[in-house]
């Protein structure tokens, strides 16, 4: 996935409707929080594609502490060593047509849990620590796990043995950390799946949902996009009914994991991201659309942070959704979880997202994304089939 990264730490807690704390920046936005719901530390990914793993624990934190109220730090290293070995295991079986990559869904993490279990942070080796760093780093990694697989999905043997996978498990313990059989926690003993067990989460409540037009609407199908690797249908529904049910799970006290897109100019490494009409900001700049687009991204960036506010933004539709899509201006290249809604000195309304780069930006690790730009740019919500209005429900049955 494109990602980025930096460092950790910060649990946020819950606010009622219209609270009345606000946030600024050098753009001179000023939010005002709508509605917050709680979440675990911001996390650091740092040098590794795994935004959907570290983006689904988090959100799965939050799910556990909105049902017992009990603050879990769960192990994405766990998850990863896991996933990659399910997707070798894949890789293999289809002598190499598919992918083997970093990247994944929030669909990969629940499936891992309920197969496998899961274990504290602190059962595992903390990331990064197997090869000397602070935090997670796949450089040297996936250099060496990559050309192996590859090596064992291409060979041109009659038959292979199943000893590629004791080697292709060492690196991924070399690297990783290997997950542990049984740990103790709290003054408890446990393994991976009776720990699961403990933490309260129905695994069979989590569903994804999608919006495009070339499926039909209320039926369920599987996203055409890269990392999308188990092939996990999301059921497809109108824009408008997708983004009705994203604010209703938010003011009902549910998080939402976010998977879209993040490579669009509106997306800023400052924690901003808005759904900007390029032909309006070259208006209000004095630079057309042409030039603009071939401006660095810094300077775009500068530029349209002086508009703060009043920045101009495109209308997301249908339409402008299902456009870009297949044109491959929108792909599905980042995971976060979204939790909360706030709104700026204009009444523009924003979602509050917890990413998982550190804290990065002028805001600590939050971003503030447009409606126009999670309209505009998403390409699936995953979330509790409770926080789902019913006659959505009847509707996919």
């Amino acid at each position: 996935m494109k990602l980025i990264a930096i460092v950790s730490l910060a649990l946020l807690t819950s606010t009622t409707a219209v609270a009345q704390n606000t946030a600024s920046t050098k753009s001179n936005i000023v939010f005002t929080t709508v509605h917050q719901n709680a979440i675990t530390s911001i996390k650091n990914q740092y040098r590794s594609g795994t935004c959907w793993d570290y983006a689904t624990i988090g959100y799965l934190e939050s799910e556990i502490l909105h049902k017992t109220g009990k603050t879990y730090d769960l192990s994405e290293m766990f998850v990863a060593n896991k996933d990659y070995m399910d997707c070798a295991d894949q890789y293999v079986r289809l002598h190499g047509h598919g992918d083997f990559t970093e990247g994944g869904s929030s669909d990969d993490v629940v499936d891992i849990i309920k197969r496998y279990g899961i274990c504290p942070e602190t059962a595992m080796a903390a990331p990064g620590s197997m090869v000397g760093d602070s935090l997670a780093n796949f450089n040297e990694f996936f250099s060496i796990l990559t050309p192996y697989i590859e090596g064992v999905a291409t060979s041109k043997a009659k038959t292979i043995t199943p000893q590629w996978r004791a080697g292709f498990q060492g690196i991924l313990d070399a690297y990783l950390g290997k997950c542990p059989e049984s740990f103790a926690y709290e003054g408890k003993n446990y393994t991976p799946k009776s720990f699961a067990a403990s933490l309260g989460l129905n695994l069979k409540d989590y569903i994804s949902l999608t919006s495009f037009t070339h499926h039909p609407f209320y039926e369920p199908f599987v996203i055409e996009a890269l990392y999308k690797w188990r092939h996990k249908p999301s059921y497809n529904i109108p824009i408008d009914e997708l983004m009705k049910t994203l604010d209703d799970a938010i003011m009902a006290g549910y998080n939402v994991a976010w998977g879209g897109d993040v490579s669009e100019m509106g997306f800023t490494r400052s924690g901003l991201a808005i759904n900007y009409d390029v032909n309006k900001v070259g208006d209000l700049t004095g630079t057309d659309a042409a030039r603009w687009l071939k401006l660095p991204s810094a300077t775009q960036d500068s530029i349209v942070k002086s508009l703060g506010a009043d920045s101009p933004e495109r209308t997301a539709t249908q339409e402008t959704r299902q456009q870009r899509f297949d044109s491959w201006d929108a792909s599905y290249d980042h995971v976060m979880v979204i939790y909360g809604i706030a709104k700026d000195q204009n009444g523009r309304k924003y979602y509050i997202v917890k990413n998982s780069w550190g804290k990065r930006g002028d805001y600590q690790g939050t971003w503030y994304m447009s409606y126009n730009y999670i309209k505009d740019n998403t390409i699936y919500l995953f979330l509790n089939k409770n926080a789902i209005a019913n006659d959505l429900k009847k509707k996919l049955e």
